[in-house]
């Protein structure tokens, strides 16, 4: 076992650590599609945005508002028409809904 150890150390090692890149990134990549990047719309506030998307997501009014600002750096209450946020709801939504921001592509 010793002698197989120092004659394939290298290639054992590099797998090794190629499957763990591979698994890493692999997760990363899944983690963007939790989240959906939309533009404000005239009228929208946090609150409504969260009652809009309540069926997507398990949080509370006041969690999901509190993670869109942490995540969007807002300050205060206002968001803005135009602005584009990231919220905590999957890429991957019923075609049958529809809403009044539309999802960015």
């Amino acid at each position: 076992m010793k002698k197989l150890w120092n004659q394939y150390s290298y290639a054992i090692i590099l797998l090794v650590l190629s499957c763990s890149i591979a698994i890493l990134l692999s997760i990363h990549n899944n983690e963007k599609d939790k989240f959906l990047k939309i533009t404000v719309s005239d009228g929208d506030s946090l609150w409504r945005i969260s009652e809009q998307f309540s069926s997507q997501h398990t949080l509370s009014g006041h969690q999901f508002v509190s993670w869109v600002k942490q995540h969007n750096n807002i300050k205060g209450d206002q968001i803005f028409p135009g602005e584009k946020i990231i919220i905590p709801v999957s890429k991957e939504t019923p075609a049958s809904l529809e809403f009044a921001s539309a999802p960015e592509k």
